[in-house]
């Protein structure tokens, strides 16, 4: 095993930010993660994770293979070759009905036009289906209705079995970029700057088949959808190119709250909006969301923000979390937020409240006589505005992850085993607990010194 001692951070490239990049000393006591595995088994990109079970987990890429992998050793388990181009969607997929063993089953997707039902413990293809138009881009299941469906130029719905049951006619040039399940057998389908309410009709005494319709199309975004979350049980976010975040009613579709001013979220009080002219369109891009029961965490081109979903407002940000654009970002537990890079690095942040400023003091004596307290309270005014419009937490920066050499794609949390990241630079790395792998290693010691009789216990 590899150790690492975690360090360092990197100036910031290009233009001077208004808030510069967080940098964290050699030392990060509150990053546990102090030692690494790389594993080594793709030549290409590494762009998606998925968790199997509490120790394995599969990746895939641009190399067009799946490999699963044990999340506590780093062993590769196995090698799933099947695909002749990249990987383009991975999911889990719930045991066949009709198989007696309950193994763990994947769905992959290829730019070669074919989706492959894998059994992970395996590594056998159970069955493969070539009859697609174009470039699958996402796959959702719906278990209750023990269907799935497949999103590229068209909607498909299959069942377990890969049966195709129906499908949509041709939607877009750009395709389905994602897929979420919302009530009363419906899905919301992100397509370009739209989204597209589906819902599904299972078969009825009076039509055996089944059918897809589209019941509304949403037109509130002005450029391309990026992301598309279930929040909780009663709304759903969507963010695109050009920084807008939308929560949207589950039930009902319309707009519950709205933030599009991510680029400065406390208002300025004498400052003109000549920021919002500078920006790229990239800077403000909202790639990935994650969230909890208060909170909506959203990956803002460099960024990251915490917007509210009871006061409806960014409580917190970083407006320079990375070098580069943020990929992906996971809620962990104690308040802790994980996000990584195109800029190679995975960083942890901790949301923490501010400490209130001390109440200004009345003023008193000879000069509150003569009203000079008067012009003192007026000028107070201004900060105290400033004060409350200011974000009430901050983001603090506890653990910064330099070990890959490209572009962190995404990541995988294992509560007992770590943090999972793949890359741009072919690897996977696995990091570690280190106080927590060394009282493991110190166990197996005293375990294996009892059983070859070399343990005495002095009287």
């Amino acid at each position: 095993m590899l150790r690492w001692l975690i360090g360092g951070g990197r100036e910031p490239q290009g233009l001077a930010e208004k808030s510069p990049l967080q940098t964290i000393g050699e030392e990060q006591t509150q990053n546990p993660y102090t030692e690494l595995l790389v594993l080594k088994a793709h030549h290409d990109i590494v762009r998606f994770l998925v968790q199997l079970d509490e120790y394995r987990f599969a990746s895939a890429g641009d190399d067009g293979i799946v490999v699963v992998w044990n999340a506590q050793t780093g062993e590769k388990l196995l090698e799933l070759n099947g695909h002749s181009q990249k990987i383009t969607a991975l999911i889990t997929f719930p045991s066949l009905e009709a198989c007696e063993e309950k193994n763990q089953l994947i769905l992959t997707t290829s730019a070669d036009r074919t989706v492959i039902l894998w059994d992970c413990d395996t590594g056998r293809q159970v069955r493969k289906v070539s009859c697609f138009q174009s470039t699958v881009k996402c796959l959702i299941v719906l278990q209750r209705l023990n269907v799935w469906l497949s999103g590229g130029n068209d909607l498909c719905v299959w069942n377990q079995k890969l049966d195709l049951l129906c499908k949509t006619s041709h939607l877009s040039d750009t395709g389905i970029s994602a897929l979420i399940e919302i009530p009363k057998n419906c899905v919301v389908a992100a397509v370009g700057k739209e989204l597209i309410i589906f819902r599904l009709v299972a078969p009825t005494e009076e039509s055996l088949e089944w059918n897809i319709l589209e019941i509304k199309r949403l037109l509130d975004h002005q450029d391309n959808i990026l992301s598309l979350v279930n929040v909780n049980d009663v709304s759903f976010v969507t963010g695109s190119h050009v920084g807008e975040m939308i929560i949207w009613d589950i039930l009902d579709w319309t707009v519950q709250a709205c933030e599009c001013n991510f680029w400065d979220p406390s208002p300025q009080l004498d400052t003109q909006q000549e920021i919002k002219l500078c920006q790229k369109p990239n800077d403000i891009s909202i790639h990935h969301f994650t969230w909890d029961e208060e909170n909506v965490f959203a990956a803002v081109g460099r960024g990251l923000y915490v917007y509210n979903l009871h006061m409806k407002r960014v409580i917190a940000c970083q407006k320079c979390a990375h070098d580069s654009n943020v990929l992906h970002i996971a809620k962990l537990p104690n308040r802790q937020l994980i996000s990584c890079s195109e800029d190679g690095s995975v960083r942890i942040w901790e949301l923490r409240e501010k400490q209130q400023l001390a109440a200004e003091p009345v003023p008193t004596g000879f000069f509150n006589m003569w009203g000079f307290g008067r012009v003192n309270k007026q000028a107070s005014q201004p900060v105290k505005k400033q004060q409350e419009n200011a974000p009430p937490c901050s983001l603090e920066l506890i653990g910064d992850l330099i070990g890959h050499s490209s572009s962190v794609e995404m990541f995988l949390y294992f509560e007992d085993h770590g943090l999972v990241t793949c890359s741009a630079d072919h690897l996977i790395i696995l990091w570690k607990n280190g106080e927590r792998e060394s009282g493991l290693r110190s166990l197996k010691l005293f375990q294996k010194l009892e059983e070859n009789g070399d343990l005495y216990l002095a009287v």
